[in-house]
């Protein structure tokens, strides 16, 4: 039998710094919960059955299904955004003699890991509370390594504090160094950021999600029976010259490179999963919402006062340009919740 109701199901690309802008379509989407249930107490984990994130979007997640102590979300959407705002100068201070990151990792660990600690403190993987799916890479077994809330409930080789998981999620390469992550049954890993293979997980959650159960009336959904909504972290304006590109050696192609890997996987993550619901004739049924840069530096780690604000002005002002499509966001959200 069909599933009475869609699962909902959330996915936040990576993109460092520029977290700020889908953090800002993330308020506004809360926020347009809280009015249309009249609910000032509504969160975005009420409201989404399983959310996926890499790097900076599986921060954002982390920070979302984060519990309190009576079981509640611990975090407004736009308390997550505060991690940005409040701590990234800090995180994105530059390490002395690293050479732009060509000897040594760009900036150190500490910050970040002192910032993910205050938020998420002790909360363990298995305590989520909804399905989660944050993407990472394990360099020493040369596969991709996903957390996920179900597998660590199940076995503790799976499960981690939850600062772990985040770290090890954002652990760039040449940004920073890669986190040595020990599960609670003490196998080690060492982890990099999950944008070097899937910056853009919404296939990734997709295919997680046909596998589950979110209860009786959402039983390992087909593409029909989800509703997927997949937020960016901006597009870059950065192009590359022909002339400038052909004399690149190692060291030049460094940059252009993750750049290029990062929107070459996120474009292509987002025509795969529009030719999936197209073809099960429920194309209103995945949104994709990238926000625009218009004042705002593009680097991942740019981290400026003035950029900052930048961000976060260019995220409110993007939420306002796509402020139908959120409307139909929420009115599915609660319509299956």
């Amino acid at each position: 039998m069909a599933n009475k109701k869609l699962t909902r199901v959330l996915s936040i690309d990576g993109g460092g710094i520029r977290g700020v802008l889908p953090g800002q379509i993330m308020v506004a989407i809360e926020q347009q919960l809280q009015k249309k249930t009249n609910n000032p107490e509504a969160r975005l984990a009420d409201y989404f059955d399983l959310m996926a994130g890499t790097s900076t979007g599986g921060i954002l997640c982390a920070i979302y299904l984060t519990p309190d102590e009576s079981g509640r979300p611990k975090y407004t959407a736009e308390q997550a955004v505060n991690l940005y705002l409040e701590n990234g100068g800090d995180i994105f201070k530059k390490k002395m003699f690293s050479f732009g990151g060509i000897t040594n990792e760009k900036y150190p660990s500490a910050p970040m890991e002192e910032a993910l600690e205050k938020y998420l403190g002790n909360a363990k993987l298995s305590e989520m509370i909804k399905e989660c799916l944050i993407t990472s890479y394990d360099i020493e077994r040369s596969n991709p390594h996903f957390f996920k809330r179900h597998k660590a409930i199940d076995n503790k080789g799976y499960d981690f504090y939850m600062r772990d998981v985040a770290r090890s999620t954002s652990a760039a390469p040449t940004y920073f160094e890669p986190n040595h992550a020990t599960s609670f049954a003490e196998v080690k890993y060492a982890l990099i950021d999950g944008g070097v293979y899937v910056n853009n997980p919404t296939l990734c959650a997709y295919a997680a999600t046909r596998k589950l159960d979110f209860g009786e009336d959402k039983i390992k959904p087909t593409a029909s029976e989800m509703m997927m909504v997949s937020i960016g972290t901006g597009s870059t304006k950065y192009s590359y010259e022909y002339e400038k590109a052909k004399d690149w050696g190692a060291i030049g192609w460094i940059k252009p490179l993750i750049d290029i890997m990062m929107k070459g996987v996120s474009q292509t993550v987002d025509y795969q999963l529009k030719q999936i619901f197209d073809a099960v004739g429920k194309p209103d049924q995945y949104y994709r919402i990238e926000p625009k840069l218009v004042h705002a530096v593009s680097g991942m780690d740019n981290a400026g006062k003035e950029n900052l604000i930048n961000l976060r002005a260019d995220g409110s002002e993007s939420a306002l340009d796509n402020e139908d499509k959120i409307n139909k966001i929420v009115d599915m959200l609660i319509a299956n919740a």
